[in-house]
């Protein structure tokens, strides 16, 4: 071999080499970026925290936007549906005082550091609300699908029965 074909090969492994490192660095700075704007939604029994509300927040304490893909909802150990107005008004059909709602469609989105009461009242009081507790914390199962702006990664966060 002369000393031009060794050169050739040379600058040829180095080459690849270089795109290597290149791949490596771009597919890890993509998954960062992924990281960086992840949701993390929680769900909460929330009972006159911060007011005399009571009621199951959902928070967003990641990052990024979260965007809902599915939001079921189990009472009494029954399958209702997805969390819109009518599995609501089912819920709530039996009971003395509507409580507020917010619905989670597909598609809504809960946006990072925000907040909403999920089902709530807004002036609770344990003597006069005692049922409204007991249904939120021991009857009612929430669970939420959602993802990331990026799509495809199915999180999901159940709020279960207090025991």
């Amino acid at each position: 071999m002369d000393s031009g074909t060794v050169i050739a090969v040379a600058a040829t492994v180095i080459a690849l080499g270089s795109f290597w490192v290149s791949y490596a660095q771009a597919r890890a700075t993509q998954l960062h970026n992924r990281q960086s704007v992840r949701p993390i939604l929680q769900l909460r029994h929330v009972k006159a925290y911060e007011d005399h509300a009571a009621g199951i927040r959902i928070i967003n304490a990641g990052l990024g936007p979260g965007i809902v893909t599915r939001a079921t909802v189990w009472l009494d150990g029954e399958l209702v549906g997805q969390w819109n107005l009518e599995t609501y008004r089912r819920v709530v059909a039996s009971l003395p005082v509507r409580p507020k709602v917010h619905s989670l469609h597909v598609g809504s989105v809960i946006l990072a550091g925000q907040s909403i009461y999920l089902l709530h009242l807004e002036e609770f009081s344990d003597a006069r609300h005692d049922w409204f507790w007991d249904l939120i914390t021991r009857r009612f199962v929430i669970e939420v699908h959602y993802e990331s702006v990026y799509g495809g990664e199915d999180f999901k966060v159940t709020l279960d029965n207090l025991r």
